[in-house]
């Protein structure tokens, strides 16, 4: 084993540790995070648990359910992360996942996509969908 390796485990094994430790939790987002074509893997890789809102600004739809996203950041920081894709400024991602109606969310679970909602949902349906997707 060379010594490259053997910083990598070590790195790896202290952010597995600080991770079951809780310090992460402090350093997960409490809102939204925008997400673009640049940063979208990094992004879904970063986390354990992801959900990505696929909106446009001109999306009424999208409008309406921008305060429940808010509002699930806060209540789940910790469980899960959410992000905010404006599918206008973003082609790649929004073709990559085929997204051909908006509001869509994208469910990923250890950088896997599992799940996606289609629509503006009450927030209850919202989390019973991110409840059984295995994310909450």
């Amino acid at each position: 084993m060379d010594e490259l390796e053997m910083l990598r485990r070590r790195k790896l094994e202290e952010l597995r540790k600080r991770y079951m430790e809780g310090e992460n939790l402090e350093s997960m987002p409490d809102k939204p995070i925008e997400v673009s074509d640049v940063n979208f893997d990094e992004m879904v890789k970063k986390y354990k648990n992801v959900a990505i809102d696929c909106w446009a600004p001109w999306c009424g739809p999208c409008l309406m359910i921008a305060p429940v996203i808010e509002e699930l950041a806060r209540e789940l920081k910790g469980k899960i992360v959410f992000g905010k894709l404006n599918v206008d400024n973003n082609p790649k991602t929004a073709m990559r996942y085929n997204i051909m109606s908006i509001p869509t969310i994208l469910l990923f679970r250890d950088g896997e996509l599992v799940d996606r909602i289609i629509g503006a949902m009450p927030k209850e349906f919202l989390v019973e969908k991110l409840r059984s997707a295995g994310l909450i």
